[in-house]
């Protein structure tokens, strides 16, 4: 189930869904007997390329990325909630693996970390609960290398709490609601990256959390639309595909209710 449920979130990124759409053009072309087939497989490539082209501009990855951001959350650290547990999502970090990594690697979502930090010394949170398990990329768990930099960054050992079981938000959800529970926590500040808050907000208000949501790694400014932003570029193409992703989460979450 896990990885039909991987492959499926894969088709429907534009990435994806452009491959498939790429193959169709393939499959008609080389079965094209005919001039309606032809015609088919030149109609499959076109849009293959056209919607590729589309989401690998920064003008609609922006566009699309900018939405869900909004729905976010306050971004001000002086607006954001303050409550007595935060939890932080994993995916920021990769674990050590020496000799070839040493220390845990730094990724693009590592804001949350250190977002979660700055939460604690400006008094917002008394606790921290760090939620991530193992993953193929690298030694030990995605808690484990959030709490070596949240160390690193001065917060006391006795104020963070390790969830190691999860290895997806949903998990992230469940499994951080038994270790609340334990402490009879209910309320919690929820840490992770703008374009994931929504969703993730989500599958935690479904694990019986009130959550009061602190987003961090905004990705998203205004810019100067130029030619520039309809150039297409591997890094918004990453953008748009993550954005899909946390799309399709929430459509099925929505269906899941019914």
């Amino acid at each position: 189930m896990f990885l039909l449920t991987k492959a499926l979130t894969v088709i429907i990124t534009p990435l994806g869904s452009s491959v498939l759409l790429g193959m169709m053009a393939c499959l008609l072309a080389a079965l094209g007997r005919s001039k309606r087939l032809r015609q088919a497989a030149a109609g499959f490539g076109m849009v293959a390329l056209g919607w590729l082209w589309l989401w690998s501009s920064p003008w609609a990855s922006e566009q699309l990325r900018g939405a869900i951001e909004a729905q976010a959350g306050p971004r001000e650290l002086a607006e954001q909630p303050f409550g007595m547990v935060a939890v932080v999502l994993g995916g920021g970090l990769r674990g050590p693996h020496p000799p070839q990594r040493p220390d845990p690697d730094l990724l693009e979502s590592a804001d949350r970390v250190w977002h979660a930090a700055r939460l604690y010394h400006a008094h917002h949170i008394r606790r921290i609960v760090l939620s991530g398990g193992h993953s193929n990329e690298g030694d030990g768990t995605e808690a484990d290398a959030m709490q070596a930099l949240l160390l690193d960054l001065g917060v006391p050992k006795d104020a963070i709490l390790l969830e190691d079981r999860s290895t997806t938000t949903a998990e992230n959800a469940r499994f951080s609601a038994e270790l609340a529970a334990l402490r009879g926590a209910k309320d919690i500040v929820l840490v992770t990256s703008a374009l994931h808050m929504p969703r993730a907000r989500e599958l935690f208000e479904r694990a019986g959390f009130v959550v009061h949501p602190a987003p961090t790694d905004f990705e998203v400014i205004p810019v100067p639309t130029t030619l520039l932003s309809f150039l297409p570029n591997g890094e918004s193409l990453n953008g748009s595909n993550r954005a899909f992703k946390e799309l399709a989460g929430r459509v099925v979450l929505h269906f899941s209710r019914h």
